[in-house]
């Protein structure tokens, strides 16, 4: 062991010259604080900018959330009763699958049978937004509900029969094409 203690000795001998064993400027220290005091500043400001960006995006997304939910409540029968709203919302959603499937068979072909559909569709929807002010003006009667529901049908109905004749095209077209070949 103490010759390796020897050793050590004589290493930290040869590069002794080396050493940097000098004391700072009495100034050092006031510069170095003046650094770390400017970063923690520079950050603080960094922080505050990101706080704001994150607040403004909060309040974007609150409004956005906000102004989606008072649509929501626009669309809903305000005055009728729960099953009503209930048969409502089933004949919707029904008729809302429909017309994605009519929008999904769009083709050139089929283009003008979708567009008359659609324009057909817009007349029974302003129909039924009829049947709806009514409903709230007059209250619930087996007349209104009788002509809601059918409305509804109605729609359901027409949709399902423009689908099928947009089927009834596209086979003909390919029992036509094979024939051709």
């Amino acid at each position: 062991m103490i010759h390796e203690n020897e050793k050590l000795d004589k290493l930290f001998e040869k590069f002794d010259s080396q050493w940097d064993v000098q004391e700072p400027e009495n100034s050092h220290e006031i510069r170095f604080l003046d650094k770390l005091n400017s970063k923690t500043k520079k950050k603080s400001k960094r922080n505050y900018f990101i706080s704001m960006a994150i607040a403004a995006s909060i309040v974007v997304l609150l409004s956005i959330s906000f102004f989606y939910n008072s649509n929501a409540e626009s669309s809903e029968l305000k005055f009728a009763s729960k099953e009503t709203k209930q048969t409502d919302s089933i004949f919707t959603v029904l008729i809302e699958k429909e017309l994605e499937k009519i929008k999904e068979k769009k083709s050139p072909e089929n283009e003008k049978i979708i567009a008359d559909a659609l324009k057909q569709m817009r007349t029974l929807d302003s129909d039924y937004q009829k049947i709806i002010m009514e409903l709230e003006t007059n209250g619930e009667s087996k007349q209104i509900i009788y002509a809601m529901i059918s409305n509804l049908q109605t729609r359901i109905s027409f949709l399902q029969n423009v689908l099928q004749h947009i089927e009834d095209n596209e086979n003909r077209k390919i029992i036509s094409d094979e024939k051709t070949m």
